[in-house]
Parts: structure tokens; sequence; C-alpha cells
């Protein structure tokens, strides 16, 4: 390593994506935009992903099949390895409610020997129709809108996350210390 890639790496620190998971409204975002706060406030470089904006411009024209889901997902996992790579934390709150989708973003990132973590943000459904952010779940149930993740169209539940975090029994800023501490013990924080 040369004296200008230290120094390079003791001002940006390692890149790393975190994969946040979980339904509509269960907290994603808010607990990714948190936790960049405090990143950035340590003198981290950060991007947030949000699953929507991705939509709107990387992934725009692309439906709610599964194979969109699909496409859209590995799509994200391509950006968030390649700016990881490069020495950002990359934030990535997105629904991925297909298991096979989020392992092969997990592999493009072993590949690439780019550090790599999902969490699953845990809220049971009801408690995010109460939350329902976005109105999605009101829409559902009034028959408005149908291929509602975890609702009407399938969710997989990771079965051995990096961590789990149950949002509903505590407070964003406990999440948000939560997934902090997973960072430092990883040494990407």
């Amino acid at each position: 390593m040369t004296t200008d890639q230290e120094t390079s790496m003791s001002v940006t620190g390692t890149g790393a994506t975190v994969w946040l998971t979980g339904l509509p409204s269960a907290g994603k975002t808010t607990i990714a935009y948190e936790l960049a706060g405090r990143l950035r406030g340590e003198g981290h470089r950060v991007e947030v992903l949000d699953g929507d904006e991705i939509r709107e411009f990387l992934s725009a024209g692309l439906g709610f099949s599964r194979e969109d889901r699909h496409t859209n997902v590995q799509r994200i996992g391509f950006v968030a390895e390649l700016l990881a790579a490069n020495g950002v934390k990359v934030l990535v709150p997105v629904i991925a409610p297909y298991a096979d989708s989020r392992d092969a973003v997990r592999k493009r990132h072993q590949a690439e020997g780019t550090a790599y973590l999902e969490v699953h943000v845990a809220t049971p459904v009801d408690v995010c129709s109460v939350r329902d952010v976005k109105g999605l779940y009101a829409k559902q149930a009034a028959g408005e809108i149908s291929g509602l993740t975890g609702v009407d169209d399938p969710y997989e539940a990771p079965e051995s996350p990096d961590l789990r975090i149950e949002s509903h029994r505590q407070t964003v800023q406990e999440s948000a210390a939560e997934l902090y501490a997973l960072l430092s013990e990883r040494g990407a924080a």
C-alpha cells in the first residue's frame, strides 16, 4: 500500500454496503438516515441509496413483478458495491423482498472483496400498517393497489441476517446505535 493510499484510508475509512431489508414502513429509511448523520459527523463518506429515489431515477420504467424487482435490486447492488469499493459507507434501505436477489448482491460483494452487511428491520406487518408512511396499506385495504409486499405479495425475511433490528421495540436512535455497533465490530465504522 502506498503512502497516498494509507492517507486516503485513514481519512475516509473502509467502505461497506449495509442493506436494510424489511416491509414497507418498517423504519429502514429512517434508521439509515439517522446512522448516516452519525457517520458523516465522524468524517465518513456516506451515501444513502433510497429505494424510492432509485426507482425514480435508476430503475424508472420497472414495475413490481418478481423479475422487475430482481432487476431493481441488482442495479442497486451494483451501484452500492461500486461506491463501497471506493471507500464509501453505502446504506441501502430497500425492501428487496426475495432472498435470491439479496443473495446475488451479497455474492457480488464477496466476489469483489467488498464488505456487505444484511440488516433485517423486522417490524411486524400490523405495526407497519399503523405507521403507513406512504399510505400504501390504506390503499391496499381499500382495493386501490395490489402487490403490497408482506400483505398480498411475498416477503422472504432473511433467515440469518448480520443483524435483526426490531424497530417497534426501540427508538430510531437505539436502532441506529445497534447498527453502528455492528459496523464498529466489523471494522467499518
